[in-house]
């Protein structure tokens, strides 16, 4: 019998926008991606730490919750506070399944008392809207918006940029959005990102799509940024990737995820648990000790680059974990990661070895971000 073909790449509303650009374009969660420009990875990152980078995140899901049910549906779902978020503010949730391990992380907004926006990884949407819709389906309307693009403007100008194009993006502060007419395009803008930099995320009509990309690369701040610098620029603010940090087998208290998990929905709460997973995410909420791993941030002691999946060992060469991303951070010139280690060396200034092509880099456990964050708080 004959291979099965594979599928054909999927393609954004942008993607010959990025081919005008002389993007390379790479396979990625299903799409046919931009992971840089003619400028490089490493001008890309720069110039968004300094500037204001665009990126094309259209690969991403979107959907819709709507019905007065909504909020308390979704919060089955997941151990975060949503039926207390107000119209106007956004945040950031993760979907368990019953062992407590993280089927997606994703971000929400409240469009308005009955309806809530939500965007999810790309490689995991297919998944991500069957799971929603077949546990709260019955409880609230769950529409996918496959005709929605999804644009990113992210840097320490791109505040100056939108306020240009749309006046009231300048009264947006981190984790608020609202719905705003860019270069004659329906938006619903949210003013956040995956940089660490102040910035935006755009929904717009993919029928508009490239007209506003077009109208934003017009502004003398903005370049297009690629793939692989929007990498580079998570890691160096902390953030983690799903499929590397996260996974269906981490729980959030694994992850060091603690923090998006309200007190609300913990033991003691006004409405601890009731979510999928929850035995088992309350009793390590309750009982660190019980952990067997935990993620942690690290800084390489020499220059020498610490990628994924480097095995990690302590200082008397036994194995305590590995590498789930790593790079040379553009930003601080030092190999930077994230990993998972035993918990008796998650304490940080913590020493360990990572393996690299058989030697050991001395690496030490670092706070994060890496870079420090410029979310604009008003």
């Amino acid at each position: 019998m004959s291979a099965p073909a594979t599928a054909p790449l999927l393609t954004t509303p942008l993607n010959a926008l990025h081919l005008e650009l002389g993007a390379r374009m790479v396979p990625f969660a299903g799409y046919s991606m931009p992971v840089q420009y003619p400028a490089g990875l490493m001008a890309e990152h720069l110039h968004t730490r300094a500037q204001a980078g665009l990126f094309d995140v259209s690969h991403m899901g979107q959907l819709r919750l709507i019905g007065p049910g909504a909020a308390a549906a979704f919060e089955t779902l997941m151990p975060v506070d949503v039926i207390d978020l107000p119209v106007g503010k956004q945040r950031y949730g993760l979907l368990l399944n019953e062992a407590g391990g993280i089927i997606d992380d994703l971000m929400f907004f409240r469009v308005g008392p009955d309806e809530i926006f939500v965007i999810v990884n790309g490689a995991c949407k297919v998944g991500d809207i069957a799971h929603i819709q077949a546990q709260i389906g019955q409880r609230c309307q769950v529409v996918p918006l496959p005709d929605q693009a999804l644009l990113a403007l992210q840097g320490p100008q791109a505040a100056a940029v939108l306020a240009r194009l749309a006046p009231g993006a300048a009264q947006l502060v981190f984790m608020t959005g609202a719905r705003l007419a860019i270069a004659g395009a329906d938006c619903l803008v949210t003013r956040s990102g995956y940089t660490g930099e102040d910035g935006f995320e755009i929904s717009v009509p993919a029928a508009q799509a490239e007209a506003l990309a077009r109208t934003l690369l017009a502004q003398p701040e903005v370049q297009p940024i690629g793939l692989g610098a929007r990498n580079s620029l998570r890691l160096e603010a902390g953030l983690c990737l799903y499929g590397n940090d996260l996974d269906a087998t981490t729980t959030p208290v694994e992850a060091a995820l603690n923090w998006a998990m309200q007190k609300v929905r913990r033991t003691g709460g006004a409405r601890a648990g009731g979510f999928i997973g929850a035995d088992v995410v309350l009793a390590q909420l309750d009982n660190p000790a019980s952990l067997t791993r935990q993620r942690v941030a690290l800084i390489a002691q020499e220059r020498v680059p610490v990628r994924e999946p480097a095995v990690l060992e302590n200082l008397d060469g036994q194995h305590i974990g590995h590498v789930t991303s790593g790079l040379l951070s553009p930003t601080l010139n030092q190999p930077i990661a994230l990993a998972y280690v035993q918990p008796d060396y998650a304490a940080l200034g913590t020493e360990l070895f990572a393996i690299v092509r058989g030697k050991p880099v001395p690496m030490v456990v670092a706070p994060t971000p890496f870079v420090p964050t410029r979310y604009y708080r008003g």
